[in-house]
């Protein structure tokens, strides 16, 4: 048995509470469940975990693939029913799971090159929106994943964690996405599966296609969404750039052209999408929410100058 990272087990904490504890302990024996389930050597895990157990496999006769395994919760079964319904188009395919379990075979991405390497910015903005297209899809009917709507409900929360208030965060910020939020789900024409956090470390370099998107999180929405955590991203290295909001600009400019979608609203969807990213970040963790602010601030200035 491999140890267990450091930072996943406190996120894991952090996140599942005494639930976590009983995982990290059943973990070694969920392990050995599922290398005799799928015939699996199972390897070091890949470093940087946060949430998941993550590690690269041989199959039976020594074909590549990934293990994935976490508290059994919704956003996971999210994963999987988001992973059967695209069927590896545009995606990581999914070779088998088992949710009582939180148990998740993968395909492996090789070279696995995160889109965050490359450093052409406007060539990396292209790939995204074109993993985007494939990814956007018509919701059967009766499906598990949540709503836009009730992933903005979670601004509700930031106000009652401050007794009406915005604590550290900017007021003027929250109340513009809490208006956006209203504004945007009120006039949604149409709702397709989305990604729910397509950035660019969860687009790799891969074999059967160049660029595959991993780790979806499953929600119904409005197309423009998609590109809230994408302009956000990658983490702190576009705030460090001369001129942030420029760069930004020519997102929202390639963006609306290449996914042939209004501008106006993607930069409203982003807004409001990254205030919410930012709350979340506060919520699970307490802290690594300021980039996803400073973004904020960006786009609202854009807004309100009329981009």
């Amino acid at each position: 048995m491999h140890p267990v990272p450091g930072k996943l087990a406190r996120t894991m904490h952090e996140l599942f509470g005494a639930a976590a504890v009983e995982w990290l302990r059943r973990l070694p024996d969920l392990i050995a469940e599922c290398e005799q389930r799928w015939s699996l050597q199972v390897l070091p895990p890949f470093p940087d975990l946060s949430i998941n157990y993550v590690a690269p496999v041989l199959r039976a006769g020594g074909s590549p693939a990934v293990l994935k395994l976490g508290v059994p919760n919704p956003e996971l079964l999210t994963e999987i029913a988001a992973l059967r319904l695209y069927g590896g188009n545009g995606i990581v395919q999914l070779l088998d799971a088992d949710p009582g379990l939180g148990a998740i075979l993968l395909e492996r991405l090789l070279p696995g090159v995160p889109l965050s390497a490359l450093e052409d910015d406007r060539q990396a903005t292209s790939i995204g929106a074109g993993v985007m297209r494939q990814l956007w899809r018509p919701l059967p009917a009766e499906h598990p994943f949540p709503t836009v709507a009730k992933w903005a409900d979670g601004l509700k929360k930031l106000r009652r964690e401050f007794g009406g208030g915005t604590g550290p965060f900017p007021a003027p910020l929250v109340a513009q996405a809490e208006a956006l939020f209203s504004e945007l789900l009120a006039s949604q024409t149409e709702t397709v599966l989305l990604h729910g956090d397509l950035h660019h470390d969860n687009i790799l370099t891969a074999q059967r296609q160049p660029w595959l998107a991993l780790d979806p999180k499953g929600v119904a929405g409005e197309p423009g969404y998609e590109v809230g955590a994408f302009l956000h991203n990658p983490g702190t290295r576009l705030l460090r750039m001369p001129q942030p909001s420029r760069i930004l600009a020519r997102r929202l400019d390639q963006l609306a052209e290449e996914l042939d979608l209004d501008r106006q609203r993607l930069a409203s969807w982003g807004l409001a999408h990254t205030v919410l990213s930012a709350w979340w970040s506060y919520e699970d963790q307490g802290y690594g929410w300021e980039s996803a602010i400073a973004y904020a601030g960006y786009l609202s200035s854009l807004i309100r100058n009329g981009m």
